[in-house]
């Protein structure tokens, strides 16, 4: 990958490299063990760095093509799956999941739509299906398990982050439209992987990826909204043949940087249309107004902050206005948008600076300690932009 000069792109050099002094810092006092990042303006990298370790225990240094699991930045990738569904008419966000879904319109689910699945707010039981972990990479099993599950707040009451059983419902919608014969698996690789020439992306581990795949390690194990021990099983549950939509796939920071370009222009690159603009701006549109998105009521108890908007759009994460914790900088253009991984991963693209950031990290934070360093680090990003 070209490196450009970060001058040429309004970046000043020496405030650049205080994102790579800081993550050193980091690494140093033994917060987490490493991290890929990568910033890029206007479609031209002026920053690719892989700092410190990937695996510390094995002394294992950080590479710029290291893999990842990037948890719920999968979400992501299944959206901009369901979406092309709906650029082609095939579906509409008002279409009630239950008309493609038949099994899952039961228990007061009959009327939850495609854009209450994205903006999370279908009432959807917010723990995982009554499944055997072994299964949870069972699209088939996981759906049907979640067909059967009650409700926990009415359809667009309350906004509450479904970690894993929304984008296992949009994975199988997208599947059965496609005819039902291809796995969710191969529809992603097909329609969106290839095209934006991911090539180190897999939902599921590739057995070609294997060796280069960062060991997932908790490293702040302090409680949260994660539980520390299934999110190192992952480790285990994602392997060759593993379909979890919502939190599956490994990646590279190179490879996310194209899907984030692929978004910053529109929902092209490099000649492959995904998604119409007018679909990506709404998607990257606050959709769910000033209310709070209760998944984060833990952390605000546990950290004395007050609750703060969810600003989601269709499964997007989106920075909007107000001083309040963000990912996303405090710094970044409203406009900015995310996909998020459990402790680990974020990219954003801020539109209006034409600013992409990637950050995939080794040695997990709880995820309000997360969220304090993606701010941290994000503004740091937007404070080298001078121009």
């Amino acid at each position: 990958m070209q490196i450009a000069d970060p001058l040429d792109l309004g970046l000043a050099p020496d405030r650049l490299a205080r994102l790579t002094a800081a993550i050193e810092a980091d690494v140093a006092a033994e917060t987490y063990d490493g991290a890929v990042v990568l910033v890029a303006r206007s479609g031209r990298v002026a920053l690719h760095e892989a700092i410190g370790w990937t695996d510390r225990g094995a002394r294992r240094r950080a590479a710029r093509d290291d893999v990842f699991s990037i948890f719920s930045v999968t979400k992501t990738l299944t959206t901009v799956a369901v979406l092309m569904r709906v650029d082609r008419g095939e579906l509409a966000l008002t279409t009630p999941i239950a008309e493609v879904l038949p099994e899952f319109g039961n228990r007061g689910k009959q009327r939850i739509t495609i854009a209450q699945l994205l903006t999370h707010t279908a009432g959807l039981a917010s723990g995982l299906p009554p499944l055997p972990p072994e299964s949870l990479g069972d699209l088939s099993a996981f759906v049907a398990a979640a067909c059967r599950q009650p409700l926990e707040a009415t359809p667009g009451t309350v906004v509450h982050y479904s970690a894993v059983t929304a984008h296992a419902l949009l994975a199988e919608i997208v599947r059965r439209l496609d005819g039902g014969t291809r796995r969710f698996r191969d529809v992603l690789e097909a329609e969106v992987l290839r095209p934006l020439g991911m090539c180190d992306t897999a939902l599921g581990l590739r057995p070609d990826l294997a060796a280069r795949k960062v060991p997932i390690v908790v490293r702040d194990r302090s409680p949260g909204v994660f539980d520390p021990d299934l999110l190192e099983a992952f480790n285990v549950i994602v392997g060759p043949e593993t379909e979890l939509p919502a939190a599956g796939a490994v990646s590279t920071a190179a490879d996310l940087f194209r899907l984030a370009e692929c978004c910053r222009r529109g929902g092209e690159l490099d000649g492959h249309r995904l998604l119409s603009p007018a679909l990506l701006h709404l998607a990257t549109s606050i959709h769910t107004g000033d209310r709070p998105n209760g998944f984060y009521a833990f952390a605000c108890e546990q950290r004395g902050w007050n609750p703060f908007p969810a600003n989601i759009g269709l499964s997007f994460f989106i920075r909007g206005e107000g001083v309040f914790p963000t990912y996303l900088g405090l710094t970044s253009s409203p406009r900015t948008y995310a996909g998020l991984g459990a402790g680990s991963a974020l990219f954003w693209v801020d539109p209006d600076r034409e600013l992409v950031f990637v950050l995939l990290s080794a040695g997990l934070l709880e995820e309000s300690r997360h969220l304090e360093r993606c701010q941290r680090l994000s503004d740091l990003v937007q404070s080298a932009v001078v121009d």
